[in-house]
């Protein structure tokens, strides 16, 4: 079994339709998004859309959240108070160019979603199973994920929200992020995200997929968006 799990999309169509484009390519049985599917981007409706268009299962992120219930906080930890004032003005902008049924959409989003690949149990979150906004890290502590796991009751465990894709067995169990397709962090440009496969053992190929970033980025300088966020996605960096 193979599936693919996309992430933190964050209203950009040029990355997600070059992703699912090469998606197609890779023969995947099944399509997963881990959340964020609005906020920085200037296409929070195309972006919705395409994801119902494709049904594909996705689960709730925080920018989903505060966008659907119009909060007025997405709970991000934001690293000074610039970068804090222009994620208000993401989700202000989005909740003002995002139409009620789309915010309805992001409402009933789940939680979670869980499956059984063989006999692991797979679990895919936002942030972590405690909270959609909980960031999880290559590096943090492996006393701290063991515990994680053993609470979440998985043998896999998906997550995004970091937007830094990577791969991490403990003690038998594996910690997934997948990246972000349309903000991402890592020091490039390219749209990440990662393809799992469920054998004898749990193999991820974290994919990188190149796209029109300039077209997204004018896009954002055309929308009244914050210019900033133009140049985060010109860098491919936070």
């Amino acid at each position: 079994m193979r599936v693919a799990v996309i992430s933190d999309i964050h209203a950009n169509l040029e990355a997600l339709r070059a992703v699912l484009a090469d998606i197609v390519r890779q023969k995947v049985d099944k399509i997963y998004c881990t959340g964020d599917l609005v906020g920085y981007g200037p296409f929070p409706n195309e972006v919705i859309d395409l994801i119902r268009e494709k049904r594909i299962s996705t689960v709730m992120g925080n920018y989903d959240d505060a966008v659907g219930f119009m909060r007025f906080i997405c709970g991000c930890d934001y690293k000074d108070e610039k970068a804090q004032a222009l994620g208000e003005k993401s989700i202000m902008w989005t909740k003002e160019h995002t139409t009620e049924e789309n915010k309805e959409f992001l409402r009933n989003l789940p939680a979670e979603i869980s499956f059984t690949a063989g006999e692991r149990r797979v679990l895919l979150v936002h942030g972590s199973p405690h909270r959609l906004n909980e960031y999880i890290y290559e590096d943090t502590p492996a006393d701290y994920l063991q515990e994680l796991m053993e609470k979440a009751d998985t043998d896999v465990l998906v997550c995004g929200h970091t937007h830094k894709p990577f791969h991490l067995t403990i003690q038998g169990k594996h910690i997934i992020n997948a990246g972000s397709v349309g903000k991402p962090k890592h020091g490039d440009p390219k749209a990440a995200y990662v393809i799992i496969s469920f054998a004898e053992d749990v193999a991820v190929e974290i994919r990188k997929v190149a796209y029109d970033f300039e077209a997204t980025a004018r896009a954002i300088e055309q929308s009244g968006l914050p210019p900033e966020f133009a140049g985060l996605i010109r860098r491919g960096i936070a």
